[in-house]
């Protein structure tokens, strides 16, 4: 399990991406051709080359490989073909799921919620950020743990399966529960951090606006043209991980704080959700919202609903919304 935050000089990996699209699915189990494109940026900003794609339509999906087994094999021979080591599904997996197709296609196989911790693992860079995602780590890979242990033989009953496995997992298990709690319990200390930070603001009457947005739709870049700010800002998805606050002049007599938040993504994990409460919880406390939509996108609409849901869950009831539409030279 990759609990780092350290980015390796390493081999481009080659990723087969798969995708099922079944009737039953709503928006954030099915796989389209658009969410399979945006599957593809994941991968290459994660730092792997997508060689192949696979769309399956079928009724339901298989309870035991997904996409079912003459599909896997189908995906297997394809990664054989393009000599790629590794299997991207644009849908979430169950454990057994995820090692029955390992099993069956001898690659390594993710699901999009693994491929986007990826990712925030390696962008995160404030100690609050990598927080953050490693308590979304161990809540995603905690249930896993048992289906690999299994899968190795080491658990179950009777001659040959007690012992020394059955005692590591029970070990492991412990320990990332522990963790779990400590990380929340720094986590519980950041928001209290954050709260006083906002009565300071409050008492000295400085209003807050937060800048909300997709993933890659200008957010850092605008802040930075607003207040003078110099943070990087980057033509890639999930670049800024960690919340940046600057001081904006609006007039000779009137100040605002302009904070810049982490980007949203459809099918986003509700680990990540969670484990990012304390930085989201900025949008609930903020005087306004400035949701900042990407003009040339083609996926625009769906982008800006996906956000609008969020500001919805997020956002305390009532709290102003203004729409920017960014990079209209593209357009």
């Amino acid at each position: 399990m990759p609990f780092t935050n350290e980015t390796e000089e390493k081999q481009v990996e080659r990723a087969v991406l798969v995708g099922l699209s079944c009737p039953g699915f709503n928006a954030d189990q099915a796989a389209d051709e658009r969410t399979m494109d945006e599957l593809r940026a994941l991968a290459e900003t994660a730092g792997a080359e997508a060689v192949a794609m696979r769309l399956q339509r079928r009724p339901a999906p298989d309870a035991r490989t997904f996409i079912g087994e003459g599909k896997a094999e189908e995906v297997k021979a394809l990664a054989e073909a393009n000599d790629a080591s590794l299997i991207l599904f644009d849908n979430e997996l169950s454990p057994s799921q995820m090692s029955n197709l390992e099993e069956l296609t001898g690659r390594t196989v993710l699901d999009r919620s693994a491929l986007i911790l990826d990712i925030f693992a390696q962008r995160a860079r404030t100690g609050e950020g990598k927080l953050q995602v490693e308590l979304a780590q161990y809540q995603y890979y905690l249930p896993r743990l048992t289906v690999w242990n299994e899968e190795m033989g080491r658990l179950g009953g009777g001659i040959g399966t007690r012992g020394p496995g059955e005692t590591q997992l029970e070990t492991d298990k412990r320990y990332i529960r522990s963790r779990i709690q400590k990380l929340r319990e720094n986590l519980e200390d950041v928001r209290k951090v954050r709260a006083e930070q906002r009565r300071r603001r409050q008492k000295n009457d400085l209003p807050v606006v937060a800048l909300v947005g997709y993933t890659n739709a200008g957010k850092s870049t605008l802040l930075n043209r607003l207040t003078g700010a110099d943070i990087p800002a980057n033509n890639r998805l999930f670049d800024t991980l960690d919340t940046t606050t600057r001081q904006l002049t609006v007039s000779d007599t009137c100040q605002a704080l302009l904070s810049d938040t982490v980007g949203f993504i459809a099918k986003l994990p509700h680990h990540l959700v969670e484990a990012f409460r304390a930085t989201l919880e900025e949008l609930e406390y903020a005087d306004l919202l400035i949701h900042v939509i990407d003009s040339a996108d083609p996926e625009r609409d769906d982008h800006i609903a996906v956000v609008d849901r969020l500001i919805a869950e997020l956002a305390a009831p009532g709290t102003p919304v203004l729409e920017c539409y960014n990079k209209c030279d593209l357009v």
